[in-house]
């Protein structure tokens, strides 16, 4: 069970006062379903994301779930820049509540995952950006979740990464969920097994993912 419960986020403006994304926002996704997280562009898609990661914090309301949710995969503005890869990962690690064994098993599967070679000691601060995006994408994967938060499918690196990272997807949905964002339909239709429409603070739940996506594109003309 996942549930918002009285959600409000709201970001300041220029000219004063605050723009309200959800205000008092009430609703339960549905249990045990992978997910298709559509609207429009402002609607709110990546914020819900951030907050059902723990990433960002509402302005009131609370998340309500019994369901091991992960952060959004692939992100990577959470390293501490001076730290190393591995010393990244153990810190991870640690907030999961993994050491001894466990921990450098965690950070074999990433050191491996992510093919970054001896830069995997160096400080993440001088790495290129798709070398932070391999370790972060490394990372989610690293970690057994109920579901998984994704905000785009692509993976970065060469052909032959992207289809290993399109190989860990796979295997994890044998036992796991995703809540995606996605502005590329097929990706929704390959993943997905239910839609849920986000538009002016409110949300819709479609059981046919045709029809959701169709509803989210007749929004999109609207705009």
């Amino acid at each position: 069970m996942i549930r918002l419960e009285n959600l409000s986020k709201s970001y300041p403006l220029k000219e004063g006062g605050r723009h309200y994304v959800f205000d008092n926002f009430n609703f339960t996704f549905p249990e045990n379903h992978s997910i298709g997280l559509l609207g429009p562009n402002g609607a709110g898609k990546s914020t819900l994301l951030r907050i059902l990661g723990r990433i960002d914090l509402p302005d009131s309301g609370r998340v309500i779930t019994d369901k091991k949710i992960s952060w959004p995969v692939g992100l990577s503005g959470g390293f501490q820049g001076s730290l190393s890869a591995r010393d990244n990962v153990k810190f991870i690690s640690r907030v999961y509540g993994y050491t001894g064994e466990a921990m450098r098993e965690k950070i074999a599967y990433v050191q491996e995952f992510a093919e970054i070679g001896e830069y995997f000691d160096e400080p993440i601060k001088t790495f290129s950006s798709g070398m932070r995006s391999r370790i972060a994408f490394g990372l989610s994967m690293a970690f057994d979740f109920d579901y998984y938060l994704i905000d785009e499918v692509g993976a970065v690196g060469d052909p032959a990464f992207k289809q290993k990272s399109k190989l860990v997807y796979q295997e994890k949905l044998k036992n796991a969920n995703v809540i995606m964002v996605s502005h590329v339909m097929a990706d929704i239709k390959a993943y997905c097994d239910y839609v849920v429409v986000v538009n002016g603070g409110q949300a819709s739940v479609y059981e046919d993912v045709d029809e959701g996506i169709a509803v989210y594109q007749k929004i999109g003309q609207k705009k």
